[in-house]
């Protein structure tokens, strides 16, 4: 075979090949354009109705929770540990007995002092009948009385240098770990134990001071911590400081909180929601019907198309604070419209929808506003 003739049959079943290649692309392209030609069926979606509710609006802050009385015992005198009269964790009274030093120098001392003022006192009732009789001058009898004063003092002083070698509770509170251990010398101002009055207790913290005319003394708080998420301890502001702290503008708010069972503990971490003391009705909806976007929120609006079906609506709106699940609408939505629950990344604006049987979505609904008072920010 020729040159010329094998180059003919290569460049045929070169066109063969490609010529398949290229039909089945085609007929590939036209079964997907008969695919994508055909109607698809309406996605099934939950929805739920925009509500309303009464909404506390409230100004959220965080802080510290404080005890009312909170300090750390200490000796005022040196000495060594005698007796320790407390647990670590013990409730205490006022006055209770915490720890006692070693003080038999200090009775012997304070023997001694009431020696001197016996001997002081008898002296000082001989002048004085000597005196009445001109038997000593004045000078005398003001030398023997200012000597019997003396003296009493001193036995004063002893004595209160041996009330300080005993440590007490200086108010009602619960003792933290003991610090000391008995037999152990204690320098002046050694801590022994830490006392805090947990009940009630303080939760501190501060406010922008744009929002300082909304807040009174009195304004109901609630607080949560993370050792309990799942409990809201409530209180009143009992306090607000007297200036504005000129590093960053704000104020210093306390609240005082019941703490009966001890739950709060000095040192924790609080979030603080200050409360406006008059709640406002709000349209609500589902945290999961919303979906927040960086230029805008959102949601879907169901509505009906010529046809009687079922059609998202995209719907810009302006969501307010967000409480127990539910987000404030503060515009762009109306009570009682229809928009879809969750599952919205799936979804687009004008698709056909379809609606999932009621009875197995329960809880996709928000009630109206007789279910109860949400809290909110403002």
């Amino acid at each position: 075979m020729s040159t010329s003739s094998r180059f003919i049959v290569v460049t045929i079943g070169l066109v063969i090949v490609f010529g398949g290649i290229f039909g089945w692309k085609a007929f590939e392209f036209r079964m997907m354009q008969q695919q994508l030609s055909k109607e698809k069926p309406p996605a099934v979606i939950e929805a739920v109705q925009a509500g309303t509710r009464e909404w506390v609006p409230s100004l959220n802050s965080v802080g510290s929770i404080r005890a009312v009385n909170g300090i750390k015992v200490a000796n005022e005198l040196p000495g060594v540990v005698e007796t320790i009269r407390f647990e670590s964790g013990d409730m205490v009274e006022k006055g209770d007995v915490l720890v006692e030093l070693d003080v038999e120098s200090d009775r012997a001392a304070l023997e001694t002092r009431r020696a001197e003022a016996e001997s002081a006192r008898r002296t000082f009732e001989r002048v004085s009948n000597l005196v009445e009789r001109n038997a000593v001058s004045q000078a005398e009898f003001d030398e023997a009385e200012a000597a019997y004063d003396a003296a009493r003092a001193r036995v004063r002083e002893q004595e209160a240098l041996l009330r300080k070698k005993i440590l007490r509770a200086p108010f009602d509170g619960k003792t933290g770990l003991r610090l000391v251990d008995q037999g152990e010398y204690m320098p002046t101002g050694t801590p022994a134990v830490e006392i805090n009055m947990v009940d009630p207790i303080y939760a501190e913290y501060s406010i922008p001071e744009k929002h300082l005319s909304g807040v009174e003394v009195g304004d109901r708080v609630t607080v949560s911590v993370a050792a309990y998420p799942d409990r809201v301890f409530e209180g009143e502001i009992s306090a607000i400081n007297s200036s504005v702290t000129a590093e960053n503008r704000s104020v210093r708010v306390r609240a005082t909180l019941e703490n009966g069972d001890g739950a709060l503990r000095p040192g924790m971490f609080a979030d603080v929601r200050t409360l406006e003391p008059e709640p406002r009705e709000a349209v609500v909806v589902p945290r999961t019907s919303v979906s927040f976007n960086t230029y805008g929120d959102f949601v879907y609006v169901l509505n009906e198309n010529e046809e009687g079906e079922l059609v998202t609506e995209r719907r810009s709106i302006e969501t307010g604070a967000e409480r127990d699940g539910v987000v404030e609408v503060a515009s762009g939505l109306e009570s009682g419209e229809r928009i879809v629950a969750n599952g919205l990344l799936r979804l687009r604006a004008g698709q056909r929808v379809q609606i999932a049987d009621e009875d197995d979505r329960p809880g996709a609904t928000v009630e109206d506003s007789g279910s109860g008072a949400a809290q909110g920010d403002g």
